[in-house]
């Protein structure tokens, strides 16, 4: 009887415990649930019953619909008008800007664009009230600092997508002749400048085209380091740019590149008959090969850049003018954009990579696939190559240093002229067209 006693009361203990751990386990759910659903809320500068109404100018028409419809679930009072423009929104906002009237509340503003705005022109958003410098930790070093003013002191735009360059590849023609064909496997592989060497003569042996552009490499290695660093000096005349120029004299030798856009006509041509089997390009270019080249479902890859060279190729984000008129709805709205998963479910679908890492961690985004590039998770490859990416700052003066650089690396290549030597005259040609405007540039940075 004693013992019978015994094992009944060990069950009801046993029932007790296991229900107490449901409940628990139950409550822990609900809160965590709870917790899920108002950590946007607790995250917001602003009160969600703010009041307001904003314009938003953008040049990257119908991405914007449904995260306005979105944001206006949390913000119902604020009414975003939303003025959709092509490029021509840039030279638009320039002028408003100058003009110091007729400018938006928000703007969307592509990177090579952004500098033509003085830092005076826009709100600095490590201020009140916008106080973004809370959400430093949460993205790359370069994704943050490329949207500084010169001297790095101010943050002139919200950072928002990050675009790394990588390196598309056809996996069934590369293995076809020999060569690695599987991601990890063939980034590894083309690090080492011998290696390809090697594969482009594989492939021009067999009338296949390895790059689009001839001189590729050192230009996306300067992608990488930009042109002038926060004092001003010229930052590419280094031993690597030199070496990647004679590296593309032989290249050329071999026969990599036809010279031609990839999706020029005659080079969506080349790539139909499989001439043209890889190319290097920013993330978001495997929605235009996908939507170009349907039927090649299945057979492209991707994979890190060639060379050691980490670089992003553009990318885009959101400024405040000073002239707006209700600063607080439009930090509201840049906050949205930028921290919001459901902005964020909008944008990947328009192929933009998020630079927050609070959102490229999330399950739908860390676990996606792409079946046209065979299965991959290229999603998580592209934001795995996000740190790697140097800090660079971004001046006014990039757009003339460029056409300076280009000339004289395209004249290198055509009449061979010593790689160092070159990049000697680039120098010596940008401080002599240049130097008024950098001294100039210097004494608005206060240097």
């Amino acid at each position: 009887m004693k013992k019978s006693l015994q094992t009944l009361l060990f069950l009801i203990i046993a029932i007790l415990v296991v229900s107490g751990c449901s409940n628990s386990n139950k409550t822990s759910d609900q809160n965590k649930n709870t917790n899920e659903d108002k950590s946007l809320e607790e995250e917001l500068t602003f009160d969600t019953s703010l009041e307001g109404e904003i314009t938003f100018w953008n040049f990257l028409p119908n991405i914007y619909d449904e995260v306005i419809v979105e944001f206006n679930k949390v913000y119902p009072n604020i009414k975003v008008n939303q003025v959709a423009m092509g490029w021509e929104m840039h030279d638009k906002l320039q002028t408003a800007l100058a003009a110091g009237t007729g400018a938006p509340d928000v703007a969307v503003v592509e990177q090579g664009a952004f500098t033509r705005y003085g830092a005076d022109m826009l709100e600095d958003l490590l201020q009140e009230p916008y106080n973004a410098g809370r959400y430093q930790d949460d993205t790359s070093e370069y994704n943050w600092e490329r949207w500084k003013s010169i001297d790095g002191k101010k943050l002139l735009a919200m950072p928002w997508d990050v675009t790394p360059a990588v390196f598309y590849y056809r996996a069934d023609i590369y293995e076809q002749h020999g060569l690695p064909s599987d991601p990890e496997e063939l980034g590894e592989f083309l690090q080492d400048d011998k290696n390809v060497i090697e594969a482009a003569k594989t492939l021009a042996a067999n009338d296949i085209y390895m790059f689009e552009w001839r001189d590729s490499p050192p230009n996306h290695y300067g992608d990488g380091t930009g042109y002038f660093d926060s004092e001003l000096n010229w930052v590419r005349n280094n031993d690597r740019m030199v070496e990647l120029l004679d590296f593309v004299k032989e290249g050329v030798q071999v026969g990599w590149s036809p010279q031609i856009s990839a999706f020029s006509d005659e080079g969506k041509q080349l790539i139909a008959q499989g001439k043209t089997a890889s190319f290097p390009g920013g993330s978001h270019a495997a929605r235009d090969i996908e939507n170009t080249f349907p039927d090649q479902a299945g057979k492209w890859r991707v994979t890190r850049y060639p060379l050691g060279i980490n670089a992003g190729l553009g990318g885009s984000a959101h400024v405040i003018p000073s002239q707006s008129q209700n600063k607080d709805a439009a930090w509201a709205f840049v906050e949205f954009m930028n921290r919001s998963e459901e902005a964020w479910k909008v944008f990947t679908e328009h192929s933009i990579q998020p630079g927050w890492n609070s959102i490229s961690t999330l399950p739908w985004y860390a676990n996606h696939e792409s079946e046209f590039l065979g299965g991959q998770k290229d999603y998580a490859f592209y934001d795995k190559l996000d740190e790697d990416i140097p800090v660079r700052r971004l001046t006014s003066l990039d757009g003339a240093a460029w056409e300076i650089y280009i000339e004289l690396v395209a004249k290198a290549i055509d009449e061979n002229i010593d790689s160092k030597t070159t990049m000697n005259q680039i120098e010596d040609r940008v401080y002599r067209e240049l130097g008024a405007e950098i001294e100039k540039l210097k004494q608005e940075i206060g240097q």
